[in-house]
């Protein structure tokens, strides 16, 4: 039996493990990429582990978030993850020269290698052949210090697109058509693998716009194959010397196939406040807009710019609509000003940002009380914007170009006849804005401004878990629900203390106070709980806090890991209907931890109402293992400790 792509790079990185899916494996880890509001953290906890240098074959720094400086916070980590960068032996990408994403893409991704990134999605180098995964930082911390990455083999899904896009359909649209299909969670435990005569119309950026929007689907990666387009997009970029062709084997099998006829398709549209609510654009079009957002890391690509200035070329935008542009590399950036793309879109009245995530985290451009804001990136979770009650839709540039034009939600295929972009023979290569690590930078001192604060600690699992239910959250709770982004909430990013007074406060403002107040205390929550974001800070937060479990229906991959890694506990019930009868404020006590949890035999008493459930964990032996030694920091410091006592 033949094997597909996913599998061909699973086998030649496996460290530990069986490739049956569902059951752990372990992946040695090519390259890491970090980024600014996920990096602080991340190399504090690779330096806690002990490691002098990184131990990948490529690690990279990325400042691409935090880069609205109000004030000192911001700017202070970017010069704590310099020095770090110099001292550990990783690449430094400064800011303004992208976001993590697009760049990687562009400079670094190799098809055939394994990619684990703290940004849930890092899977957009897919598009060019990687096996790409987002985790949290303290995951990526150990992959840097040589460890392999461990997570449960996926299952693959084949989605084989048929024939050629219908005029105006974009890479976003079909992207939309899966999320429309499957949901956020019917990526769950799985890889996303894009094959048909289809892929053949797509580049690589549009490869990569899909497989970024995987991340939404809760999908462990996703992928194409490389082949001749990747060959010329590395060529493009003067690396064809790290082409690889990868594709799957004539008779490869999968564990589900969902076929989409690309002629079929039609301009879509993801509806407030869910990436999966979908529908055509056809179907709500002339609703008024306020303002158009353009950018991020599933749409700034060279092709996705000349696309928009295209369509606004002798145009203006239309009075009541904002037009925000943000490139998403200095590279796309000089491209557009070499040919003179840039002059139509300022021409045109659009306000262009600089070449970072900007919009997309909620730093800068929030939209206006209740507007109406389209946006090209991949999340439109409810006051992700930095406005409480705007309402955001997800869009190709296709469509917010025509709608920004309009005034109202446009279909693009009304401007008449589509757009054909080509690729460049040769972009304008140029990394003196990538900073590479001296050959010895063991004694560079780290900088640390006053906002950086020292990594809470968890404890070893005691033997009884007991504690006051101190919210409970419905299903598809989001890590922006947990620990919002925002520009000032971002700038505490290294500070956990400070940032924990700001959990669950789009839920429930009082809910940090309450916390400390109680001494800590559970979380209960519904379906997919922890989806989005990889952002370690949704479980720092409740740790530091005092949560000691989460009691879900069930929990998304990357925030279920990061709970294990910061030593909260992760419980599921074993009849949902149990989730009914909790109610915030109940008492609840959780005995014989420590025995029960091998057996994953465990009752839940609660105290207030006498009533006892039975709950389950899917968690491995190595995860049991992190958590009787309070987290994965200390599991693998004993490690370190352990190979230093052989090497002596």
């Amino acid at each position: 039996m033949g094997r597909n792509i996913t599998q061909k790079i699973i086998a030649a990185h496996l460290v530990e493990g069986e490739m049956v899916p569902g059951k752990e494996i372990a992946l040695r880890i090519d390259q890491t990429l970090t980024q600014d509001a996920t990096g602080t953290m991340a190399y504090l906890e690779f330096e806690a582990i002990g490691i002098p240098s990184v131990r990948t074959e490529l690690s990279v720094s990325y400042i691409d978030h935090n880069t609205l400086q109000v004030g000192f916070e911001n700017a202070d980590d970017h010069r704590f993850l310099q020095s770090a960068a110099a001292k550990f032996g990783v690449y430094f990408s400064r800011m303004g020269n992208g976001i993590c994403h697009q760049v990687h893409l562009e400079r670094f991704g190799v098809p055939g290698k394994t990619l684990l990134g703290s940004d849930s999605h890092t899977p957009t180098c897919g598009g060019l052949g990687m096996l790409a995964i987002g985790a949290g930082g303290l995951d990526v911390a150990a992959a840097m210090a040589g460890y392999p990455f461990y997570v449960k083999m996926p299952e693959v899904v084949n989605v084989r697109l048929h024939g050629k896009p219908a005029p105006w359909v974009a890479a976003k649209d079909i992207i939309l058509e899966v999320l429309r299909r499957l949901s956020v969670k019917g990526g769950l435990g799985k890889v996303m693998e894009y094959t048909g005569d289809g892929i053949s119309y797509l580049s690589v950026p549009e490869r990569a716009t899909i497989t970024n929007m995987g991340a939404e689907l809760g999908a462990t990666s996703s992928i194409f194959p490389s082949d001749e387009i990747t060959r010329k997009f590395l060529a493009a970029q003067d690396r064809e010397g790290d082409f690889v062709e990868l594709l799957p084997d004539p008779d490869a099998e999968y564990d589900q196939v969902v076929d989409i006829d690309l002629s079929e398709l039609e301009p879509l549209i993801a509806l407030p406040h869910m990436p999966d609510n979908v529908v055509k654009v056809a179907g709500v079009a002339g609703q008024k807009v306020d303002q158009v957002f353009i950018g991020s890391c599933t749409n700034s690509s060279y092709t996705d710019l000349m696309r928009v200035a295209a369509i606004l070329k002798g145009k203006m935008v239309h009075p009541e609509v904002s037009l925000v542009i943000a490139p998403g590399s200095r590279q796309v950036l000089k491209s557009l000003a070499a040919n003179g793309a840039l002059a139509d879109l300022v021409d045109a009245g659009a306000r262009i940002l600089e070449c970072a995530c900007g919009p997309c985290v909620g730093v800068g451009q929030s939209p206006p009380s209740g507007g109406v804001s389209l946006r090209t990136s991949n999340r439109n979770f409810e006051g992700r914007s930095g406005t409480a009650d705007a309402k955001i839709y997800l869009v190709s540039c296709e469509t917010a170009a025509a709608s920004a034009i309009t005034g109202k939600i446009t279909d693009p295929r009304d401007l008449g006849e589509p757009i054909e972009v080509t690729m460049p023979e040769k972009f304008p290569v140029d990394d003196r804005m990538i900073i590479p690590p001296p050959e010895h930078g063991e004694n560079i001192e780290l900088v640390r401004g006053p906002n950086i604060k020292p990594l809470p600690v968890a404890s070893p699992l005691p033997e009884e878990i007991s504690g006051e239910v101190l919210l409970k959250v419905g299903d598809n709770i989001t890590t922006d629900h947990i620990m919002p982004a925002g520009a000032k909430i971002l700038a505490l990013r290294s500070n956990i203390p400070a940032i924990s007074m700001h959990a669950f406060e789009r839920v429930d403002a009082t809910f940090a106070g309450r916390a400390l107040a109680a001494g800590g205390g559970i979380v209960v929550g519904g379906l997919n709980y922890g989806q989005g974001s990889s952002r370690e800070h949704a479980a720092l937060a409740p740790l530091y806090l005092g949560v000691k479990a989460v009691i879900a229906k069930s929990f998304a991959r990357i925030h279920m890991q990061n709970l294990v890694n910061f030593g909260l506990l992760p419980l599921m019930f074993e009849h949902e209907d149990d989730f009914e009868d909790i109610q915030p404020g109940d008492r609840l006590v959780i005995e014989g931890l420590r025995d029960n949890l091998a057996a994953n035999t465990i009752k839940v008493l609660n105290a207030t109402r006498g009533n006892t459930y039975s709950v389950k964990h899917s968690l491995s032996e190595r995860q049991i293992q992190i958590l009787l030694a309070g987290g994965l920091l200390k599991y693998v410091q004993a490690r370190v400790q352990g190979e230093s006592r052989v090497n002596k």
